[in-house]
């Protein structure tokens, strides 16, 4: 997988593993779905920033920082 808000390109799972890691780590529901749109289904940080309702810098945030907490719990 390659490189997406703190999950390095040294990682290869799955696309069922990355959404396992993020159900069983990610704890607020709005921040599972946005990981998984962006991760798994490879939207923008503007469209998840309409999606969500969210500004881009709000949505940046989130991905790294929860993708760096995924990274955390695989490296």
């Amino acid at each position: 997988m390659a490189r997406h808000g703190g999950l390095s390109a040294g990682v290869e799972l799955s696309r069922s593993q990355v959404e396992h890691l993020i159900d069983e780590w990610i704890f607020s529901e709005r921040d599972r779905a946005i990981l998984k749109r962006r991760l798994l289904d490879g939207l923008t940080y503007d469209q998840l920033a309409e999606e969500f309702d969210l500004s881009v810098r709000q949505v940046k945030n989130i991905v790294y920082k929860k993708g760096d907490s995924l990274y955390n719990h695989i490296a």
